[in-house]
């Protein structure tokens, strides 16, 4: 992402995670609220969590926020994309 945080808006939320997401799809912001950690993904990354995110609400639909983001953060592999957030 360019920078700009208000390129970004809230798509999911639960008390563990968040999920933040350009309008146009091409960037995603996952975090762990928690670690205080968040992984910024873009091209293929955001492709592919795309598909992943899509993949999981369709195979688990009544899941809350945190059960899906947490999926993703660990069995995903996107923890391993994240950084630690500055203050």
């Amino acid at each position: 992402m360019s920078g700009n945080k208000a390129s970004v808006s809230l798509i999911a939320q639960g008390t563990e995670y968040e999920l933040l997401g350009s309008e146009d799809g091409a960037a995603f912001i996952l975090r762990s609220k928690a670690d205080f950690f968040a992984a910024h993904l873009q091209g293929e990354d955001a492709t592919r969590f795309r598909t992943d995110y899509d993949a999981i609400r369709l195979q688990f639909p009544d899941w809350k926020p945190d059960q899906t983001l947490a999926q993703l953060w660990d069995q995903g592999g996107y923890s391993w994309l994240a950084a630690q957030e500055a203050d």
